[in-house]
């Protein structure tokens, strides 16, 4: 007896209620599609048992399996079981395009996301103080000051001379862990015992995120350095030929800093088990947020239609150089400069370096949104005789590390170093650094 009732409340057999039939059978096919699903997920190596993406698929099991128990109120329940199959869409959908390179997934991600920065009213983007994290098998240190790597006292840096190490990505040196970055390596060839190398790169930085660091933040650990090295460039590149480029790249660069490091509270790097309910909390936060995001980048793509008249929102590509971008450019560098004297701190300038190999006849967008791969290295180039002779001018160090005794095995990716390329160049710019930085 107990039994046909159960029947009865979830299959509806009497002939009255044939909904509660179709909602069960529903919540019975949604739960197949989706264990078949994730069972092909985890056979593709997409899915693993500890990830939010595991989170995900037991969510819509259980909206299916809900919808099921309240088949004795089949409108509630078909509701429950549509945002089952909306969310699946979704999911599903927006992975599916995003592996074809269409459109950003909303699906979550098979590992935890680390995170690692967090918004700042003049930086738009810092490193997350006391981080400790990492990914692909390398770890990233964030020290209590902000900086990449351990934390030192202000007692042991009372007896050292302590260099700063100024640039984004590549003096953060994102390819290689925490002992392998080129600052850490300057220190070693330097001797830990008589210098510190503090590293300052965040990803993105240009000269005018310098200045600031260099005006305001440069003394970590209540240390002021005796040297601040600048390896910096490339990221400057990056504002080429922007139409209307405004004097310290806000209109673009900055305002893109805060979706590339994902330092909004709510933004494309919030997810939740719903699909559905990630897009509209992303949508509500972007609309009440004060910072807008950079014009030609997905999320602003997103948000707002393209032009009528087709025309590209920030500017055209063009293998010419910049003369703007390279006035500004070297004025920077004229004004980190400056400040470093006022405070007696001796400049020290490190050109750039790419990985030739790897821009050369390279396809779709590179780093540099408007420059063409293969355009990057003589406008970059033209940047480092800039950086020459501005260090002539006012009197700074500028060390030359040539080009041509680096190779496509010393980077790990168009611009990163490797462990044996960090180790290389720290090598080549330490023994000028000892020269001028000593106690």
């Amino acid at each position: 007896m107990k039994f046909n009732r159960i029947l009865r409340h979830w299959a509806g057999l009497e002939p009255r209620r044939p909904e509660r039939l179709l909602v069960v059978a529903g919540a019975v096919v949604v739960s197949a599609v989706v264990l078949v699903t994730a069972g092909l997920f985890a056979l593709c190596g997409d899915l693993s048992w500890y990830s939010p993406r595991r989170e995900y698929f037991l969510y819509l099991l259980v909206l299916a399996i809900v919808a099921a128990i309240l088949a004795a109120w089949p409108r509630l329940a078909a509701v429950i079981l549509a945002l089952a199959m909306i969310d699946f869409g979704l999911g599903i959908g927006s992975f599916s395009l995003s592996r074809a390179g269409i459109a950003v997934s909303v699906m979550p991600d098979n590992f935890y996301p680390g995170g690692g920065f967090q918004w700042h009213p003049l930086l738009q983007a810092v490193p997350e103080p006391s981080l400790k994290g990492g990914y692909d098998g390398l770890t990233i240190t964030h020290s209590a000051a902000g900086t990449r790597g351990r934390d030192y006292s202000r007692d042991e840096l009372a007896g050292k001379s302590v260099v700063a190490a100024i640039g984004g990505s590549t003096t953060y040196d994102l390819g290689v862990t925490d002992v392998d970055t080129w600052p850490t390596r300057l220190e070693q060839q330097l001797g830990s015992d008589k210098f510190a190398v503090i590293n300052h790169g965040v990803l993105g930085y240009t000269t005018v995120e310098h200045i600031l660091q260099t005006a305001f933040y440069m003394d970590a650990f209540g240390v002021t350095p005796k040297c601040a090295v600048y390896y910096v460039g490339w990221n400057d590149l990056r504002n080429a030929h922007i139409t209307d480029l405004d004097s310290a790249y806000a209109k673009h660069h900055l305002r893109a800093q805060i979706d590339l490091l994902q330092a909004r509270r709510v933004g494309s790097n919030f997810v939740t088990p719903s699909p559905l309910f990630t897009v509209v909390a992303r949508l509500l936060a972007l609309a009440i947020d004060t910072a807008r995001p950079a014009p030609g980048t997905p999320l602003a793509a997103a948000w707002a239609p393209p032009r009528r008249d087709g025309a590209d929102p920030i500017g055209k590509p063009s293998s010419a150089p910049d003369a703007r971008l390279e006035a500004l450019y070297a004025r920077n560098l004229t004004i980190i400069s400056s400040i470093n004297r006022g405070r007696g701190i001796r400049t020290i300038w490190l050109p750039q370096l790419i990985n030739i190999e790897k821009h050369r006849g390279a396809k779709g967008p590179a780093w540099t949104t408007l420059v063409p791969p293969d355009d990057v290295w003589p406008l970059l180039s033209r940047l480092n005789d800039i950086m020459r002779e501005r260090a002539r001018v006012l009197g700074d160090t500028f060390i030359d590390v040539p080009i041509t005794n680096f190779t496509a095995a010393d980077f790990v990716d168009s611009g990163h170093f490797s462990p044996a390329g960090s180790a290389k160049f720290a090598a080549y710019v330490a023994p000028e650094i000892k020269r001028l930085c000593s106690p």
